[in-house]
């Protein structure tokens, strides 16, 4: 009796060793990514950000993150960390602050836009990051500005949008319902767009839209429907099972259409 008990004293020690263990490693990887705080001019005005950089010395692959019309929040921070999880260096600026916009605006301010696009040109002087190409992923409204970024910046690889507004937000309601951006047509670059298949109608029909004028262009693009996935699927707090697996799925094939984008040429 003394000797099955001491067996399973021992296996249950070890168990607990092994989960200790494992606890101690999530931990030691959660702690190894650097992020730092950082800022940049456009003009008179300061753009704060925050560079996130994963474990080792790199260079590591460059990413550009644009966060929703919600802002920069906790959850845009949890959305850049699923990159980060992938080995990217992630530049993420707050572009809503400098210029006192609320959460949520209903319409857009163009003076973002160089806001943003000033943050390829920051990533260039960090020493970690090969810069000389760069993703851009854009969540909801970011998705806009990662297009109007393809179709300006010749730095910028490929673009994933999440949900992404394929209209000018201040366009009228006809360009938003029956038309999507103009700069769409002048995007040459592999774009991948993740959308719920829940999500609003007019949203999905934008993104269709755009899809369907990036392909009878020939230019690589991906579209990913997620079935039972609906409107800001990857970090509602009301998650279904189908969300949960849907948002670790595409932080998966976001990682894999990133890295092959930024990946040299075989020669």
């Amino acid at each position: 009796m003394l000797s099955k008990m001491f067996t399973a004293y021992r296996r249950l020690a070890f168990s607990m060793t092994i989960a200790l263990a494992a606890f101690a490693a999530a931990g030691a990887g959660a702690a190894e990514i650097t992020v730092r705080g950082i800022s940049y001019r456009n003009a008179d005005i300061t753009v704060d950000a925050k560079l996130y950089l994963p474990p080792g010395a790199g260079p590591h692959p460059a990413v550009l993150f644009v966060h929703a019309r919600r802002g920069w929040d906790d959850t845009a921070d949890a959305q850049v960390r699923r990159i980060v999880d992938y080995g990217f260096a992630v530049l993420a600026p707050d572009y809503h602050s400098p210029r006192f916009i609320p959460a949520w605006p209903e319409t857009h301010d163009p003076a973002t836009e160089k806001d943003v696009e000033l943050g390829l040109d920051f990533l260039k002087t960090v020493r970690e990051v090969n810069a000389a190409k760069v993703c851009v992923v854009g969540v909801s409204r970011g998705g806009y500005h990662a297009a109007l970024l393809a179709a300006r910046r010749a730095e910028v690889a490929c673009i994933v949008t999440y949900y992404g507004h394929m209209v000018n937000p201040n366009a009228p309601e006809p360009w938003q319902v029956y038309r999507y951006a103009p700069e769409i047509d002048r995007i040459n670059v592999p774009a991948l767009f993740i959308v719920g298949e829940e999500e609003f109608e007019i949203r999905r029909t934008s993104i269709r839209r755009a899809f369907y004028a990036l392909l009878k262009r020939g230019v690589p693009v991906e579209i990913r429907m997620y079935p039972h996935a609906r409107r800001a699927f990857d970090f509602r707090d009301d998650q279904r099972e189908e969300e949960k697996l849907a948002t670790r799925d595409a932080a998966r094939r976001t990682a894999q259409f990133m890295r092959q984008a930024l990946s040299p040429p075989k020669k």
